[in-house]
């Protein structure tokens, strides 16, 4: 294994990595950070779909970066990504593994032979039957990975592993919580909100909501004929508090509002889920990250619909900070950088 190793996060049209070393010690050390953006375009639902693109980006990624290392541990977490909880008899896990095409059709909505699965187990049971394992089931598309690895290939890098986004975030943001009870993670994207369930840092439930900060974007352009930076200006500018637009901007106050209320409905009643399945299994506070939590007004508005005392994730908390660090720009990219440093831990353990 290489003395450091580079967590890529592919995200609508932009790239970050986060090179870190010593990642399975006490505190790993984040060496260098970059981002890049592409034409969104050039990947589908979290998939490549113009591979030239990205090796472009990829290549540009690298130069500007000044990464030391080729090799990366790429993330994998959209639409096509599922989640669902699994019990199975209690034998080693890489028979777990190896048995899983033939257990868990049933759960996918795609054939087995046309999915990467995985099993993240989580505890220990005793069954109707005997001792069982429960975990976790992961299925994505194996189109959509294999297209992923094929880019990172291209463009000259070794992919050295594939991991959930959402484990890489719940290792980011809530490993360092012992004794913290059952705490939420809600990281909003561009285009989708992942919420994760974790007890003492352990993931117990994952869900992938399809929509995110984008659509904010989007609703200003196509409802209110906003070019794109006038619809991101107004969006940083004034997010949902709503007496801080001017009267001529009503109209894209009331559209912000609407939109984000969407989102907060779908980030209540998934925890509603949660909570409903799992009655003996409290909630005792939220994470929130992402670019999509920078908007203003937004931890307040999650905090209200979620009953939840909420806080603003800080994925560099457990990391000490290398030289290559620029500490006077790194808030303004914080709340994205969850995934790529979250992949470096798992990648060196």
């Amino acid at each position: 294994m290489a003395a450091s190793v580079v967590g890529l996060d592919i995200g609508h049209g932009v790239l970050r990595a986060a090179e870190v070393a010593g990642g399975t010690t006490a505190k790993p050390r984040l060496m260098k950070y970059h981002e890049v953006t592409f034409p969104s375009d050039a990947t589908r639902e979290g998939e490549v779909v113009e591979q030239d693109v990205l090796v472009r980006a990829l290549k540009q990624l690298w130069a500007a970066g000044k990464f030391t290392t080729r090799d990366v541990v790429l993330g994998v977490g959209n639409q096509r990504v599922l989640t669902r909880d699994l019990s199975v008899p209690k034998v080693p896990l890489d028979r777990i593994k190896e048995a899983l095409p033939f257990q868990v059709q049933d759960l996918l909505p795609i054939p087995a032979a046309e999915a990467v699965l995985d099993f993240y187990p989580i505890a220990e049971a005793q069954g109707e039957s005997g001792p069982v394992i429960q975990g976790l089931l992961v299925a994505a598309a194996k189109s959509a990975v294999l297209a992923n690895v094929r880019a990172v290939q291209a463009a000259g890098l070794t992919p050295i592993d594939v991991d959930l986004s959402p484990f890489a975030l719940t290792r980011a943001l809530l490993s360092a919580r012992p004794g913290a009870g059952s705490v939420a993670l809600v990281h909003v994207g561009a285009t989708t909100t992942c919420v994760v369930i974790a007890t003492h840092g352990v993931p117990q439930f994952v869900r992938i909501i399809p929509s995110g900060g984008e659509e904010v974007t989007t609703a200003l352009v196509t409802g209110l004929g906003m070019s794109p930076s006038d619809a991101e200006r107004t969006k940083a500018s004034f997010g949902l508090i709503r007496e801080s637009y001017p009267p001529e901007s009503i109209a894209a106050a009331e559209t912000v509002i609407r939109v984000t209320d969407d989102l907060l409905g779908s980030i209540r009643n998934t925890l509603a889920f949660y909570r409903n399945t799992r009655p003996n299994d409290p909630l005792t506070s939220l994470v929130l990250s992402g670019g999509g939590a920078r908007l203003r007004g937004f931890p307040a508005a999650v905090e209200e619909v979620t009953r939840l005392q909420v806080e603003l994730g800080d994925p560099t908390s457990r990391f000490a900070l290398g030289r290559g660090i620029d500490v006077v720009s790194l808030p303004s990219v914080l709340p994205a950088m969850g995934v790529a440093l979250g992949l470096t831990l798992r990648s060196a353990s």
